[in-house]
């Protein structure tokens, strides 16, 4: 069994400007790049909400088209993620796949031979950090995206400003390295 990273989408990864699916609006935040290659000796997933499919203010493949843009991008700079797990779900649909339940970490985890007590999720919201949490994965909280909301009433294991930072504690506190 391996360890891995869960990293939420729009908001961690990328800019969110809400319900974000046009390619034009595409934009990595700061220091994804060099946090991301920072973890490469995790499997790296993205998880993520994505209510909007079911909302119908953008289609699955308005989906589909951005996600594959975001993975193009990172490609780029060798930067591989293993899947994108999403639920494209409203809240109140109460599916099991949607943040905070840890269906999409534990999908990952049996697809993919994954320690969930290695590894870690990081997000910008309550709701990612509870996910992992529920998961049995340590969480770190970025500053980024809804990250100083989110503080005021998460608690997750860290809180780093961005990706960086957070790939950095996450290197440190490996439990294969300690």
């Amino acid at each position: 069994m391996t360890a891995a990273v869960f990293i939420d989408r729009d908001g961690t990864i990328t800019h969110d400007i809400g319900y974000v699916h046009k390619i034009e609006d595409f934009k990595l935040l700061p220091n994804v790049v060099k946090g991301l290659r920072l973890l490469r000796d995790f499997k790296i997933f993205i998880v993520t909400n994505q209510s909007g499919i079911g909302k119908d203010i953008f289609t699955l493949k308005d989906f589909f088209n951005y996600n594959k843009r975001v993975l193009a991008e990172l490609k780029k700079y060798d930067i591989a993620i293993q899947k994108t797990y999403y639920c494209p779900h409203k809240p109140q649909d109460k599916c099991e796949c949607r943040k905070p339940m840890p269906k999409l970490i534990n999908d990952a985890a049996k697809e993919f031979d994954i320690d969930l007590s290695r590894s870690f999720m990081v997000g910008d919201k309550k709701i990612d950090l509870e996910m992992g949490r529920n998961a049995g994965c340590r969480s770190v909280l970025v500053l980024t995206g809804n990250g100083n909301k989110a503080r005021k009433e998460a608690s997750p294991d860290f809180i780093a400003k961005d990706l960086l930072e957070a790939a950095k504690w996450i290197i440190k506190n490996d439990k294969n390295k300690i």
